[in-house]
């Protein structure tokens, strides 16, 4: 397997969360190649999900996500993506790439015992894909002891292992709040039932609940994204107004919280200045949270295969929606340094190094023994 050219073409046909058509179909034509014992397609979402059953024994499950971001590509790449405004720019071409690797070890040398299910996750990016799985019931005729996934880290040295147990990345939602009044005449603005107000203490409310220390246990990045009220009518005083902002918190207990008192707030608003109210919770990541057990083998494995490992003090703030595997299977979502000088994860300069692609399935193969 040439994993260079499989990554490349990965980039070439680059497809947002749910559209992974392309993808899937390529990722199971290059599978079939190591006579996995079935692969298995999911009633929601474009997710693949290859089984290698090498008799009794534990079952691992490990993850790659296969879904790229809606940013343009600057770079200019013989392997540039075909699709304008969409581009592998978290570095899933690579991560998909790294099970296919896997696939061809298991083929090449096969386990003596046990399951090994590689799951081909799409729509990680929206965080619907754990969702559309773990709500398929697939998962349910496995017995899964450990559940594996990793993500390339760019700013570290390439090839380095990042872990550490508990929260491995942040709790996120986002959210829209709309409010909704009665216009009136620009005039007459008295006349209207304005949502300024009540937007304006909402928000207040919201971004009281920043709290910036990633060491306590209340941390918590509120971030405004939208402030709207009315619209370009300069004849109509404002009756209508949207809130949007995005939240996380280190730990998912702490965020399930900090929900249920916006919710309280913008409903006691909404009362309080005769406005009817909407609230739309969107696009959630549960934490990860990593056993201690799968912590201490991926650090026993770096140091087998020579890696350096690095443990995170502090949780990334960023969400993956792998966590949400982990709130049913012990397991760990752990980094993959992929350079000190590579751009940030959806910068349009980033471009997944092919060097780690075999560090990542010998790790992972590892993990299997």
């Amino acid at each position: 397997m040439d994993c260079k050219e499989i990554r490349h073409q990965l980039h070439r046909i680059a497809e947002p969360s749910n559209e992974e058509i392309k993808t899937s179909a390529f990722i199971c034509k290059q599978l079939e190649e190591f006579e996995p014992t079935r692969i298995l397609t999911f009633p929601k979402g474009h997710h693949l999900l290859a089984e290698y059953d090498f008799g009794a024994g534990k079952t691992v499950l490990i993850r790659g996500d296969m879904d790229a971001v809606r940013v343009n590509e600057t770079l200019v790449l013989p392997y540039s993506s075909e699709n304008e405004n969409i581009s592998h720019k978290c570095g899933h071409d690579g991560h998909s790439t790294i099970l296919l690797r896997l696939a061809e070890m298991l083929y090449e040398k096969p386990l003596s015992s046990g399951k090994v299910l590689l799951l081909f996750q799409g729509a990680e990016e929206t965080g619907e894909g754990a969702r559309q799985i773990l709500d398929s019931g697939i998962l349910n005729a496995y017995s899964i002891d450990r559940a594996y996934a990793l993500h390339n880290i760019p700013g570290e040295e390439l090839g380095t292992i990042i872990c550490k147990p508990g929260s491995f990345t942040c709790s996120v939602v986002s959210c829209d709040i709309v409010l909704t009044g009665k216009t009136a005449h620009a005039a007459e603005p008295w006349n209207a039932v304005s949502p300024f107000n009540a937007a304006q203490r909402i928000t207040d409310f919201v971004l009281s609940r920043n709290q910036r220390d990633v060491q306590r246990d209340d941390f918590c990045v509120a971030t405004l994204i939208e402030f709207r009220v009315g619209s370009q009518a300069y004849g109509v005083a404002a009756g209508d107004g949207v809130l949007r902002f995005t939240i996380r918190a280190r730990e998912d207990a702490h965020l399930q919280q900090i929900i249920s008192e916006i919710e309280t707030k913008v409903k006691a608003e909404a009362a309080n200045e005769n406005l009817q109210c909407e609230i739309r919770w969107l696009e959630y990541f549960a934490a990860a949270n990593n056993a201690e057990e799968a912590v201490n083998a991926i650090e026993e494995y770096a140091d087998n295969l020579n890696l350096t490992y690095q443990e995170k003090p502090i949780p990334f703030f960023w969400g993956e929606d792998f966590g949400l595997f982990t709130q049913h299977y012990p397991g760990a979502l752990f980094g993959l340094g992929s350079g000190t000088t590579q751009p940030p994860l959806h910068h349009p300069d980033f471009d997944f190094p092919d060097e780690i692609v075999e560090i990542g399935a010998r790790m992972f193969y590892k993990l299997l023994q």
